[in-house]
């Protein structure tokens, strides 16, 4: 075989390999038109469930304090609690040491819900490994908008407008509860 083949077809396995083997960048647990692992999260009402929400359209944000691109959007999740009232709720989720997210929160006048996720649980459990992350759920519970990366308030205006006009009946058949993260 010629050494220019040769080379070639080791370079193919090569990036064969790396494609193969690279870790996902993508969220594994999460799929388009069904309901996201379920968790708990405390309010000033007591402890939630994210089922409990059904019935509104839910945000739920990924974020950090030392991600840039995370507190720049933060704006627009206080922007659409304002614009749409009740009829969206607004969950942050943030894995760093304990209050350094609520703090960050309150220095920037920003009321807006958080999950404290100190052991990662919650990430975990969505396959989030970069952020920010943001879904949103429509009113039945399920994903109708998945954003990696940093969001606009065009898309994440578009993304709940959409999430509101997806009400359907519930399916004839159930499947089983997914457990519930405590």
């Amino acid at each position: 075989m010629p050494a220019e083949v040769c080379g070639r077809t080791k370079m193919l396995a090569a990036l064969v390999l790396a494609a193969v083997t690279a870790p996902s960048t993508g969220l594994a647990t999460i799929h388009y038109d069904a309901p996201p692992p379920n968790f708990v999260f405390p309010t000033a009402r007591g402890t939630e469930y994210l089922s409990d929400l059904r019935g509104k359209v839910v945000v739920i944000d990924f974020w950090a304090t030392w991600c840039h691109v995370c507190t720049a959007e933060l704006a627009e999740f206080v922007r659409a609690r304002e614009t749409f009232g009740d009829r969206v709720a607004v969950v942050t989720i943030s894995d760093e040491l304990p209050n350094v997210a609520a703090r960050y929160l309150q220095l920037s006048n920003m009321a807006l819900p958080l999950v404290e996720d100190l052991e990662g649980t919650v990430f975990r459990i969505y396959s989030v490994s970069a952020i920010p992350v943001t879904l949103v759920l429509d009113p039945n519970g399920d994903v109708s908008y998945v954003s990696v990366g940093g969001l606009s308030w065009s898309e994440l205006n578009q993304a709940i407008e959409r999430a509101q006009d997806s009400i359907r009946a519930p399916a004839s058949s159930s499947t089983p509860a997914a457990g519930v993260l405590q």
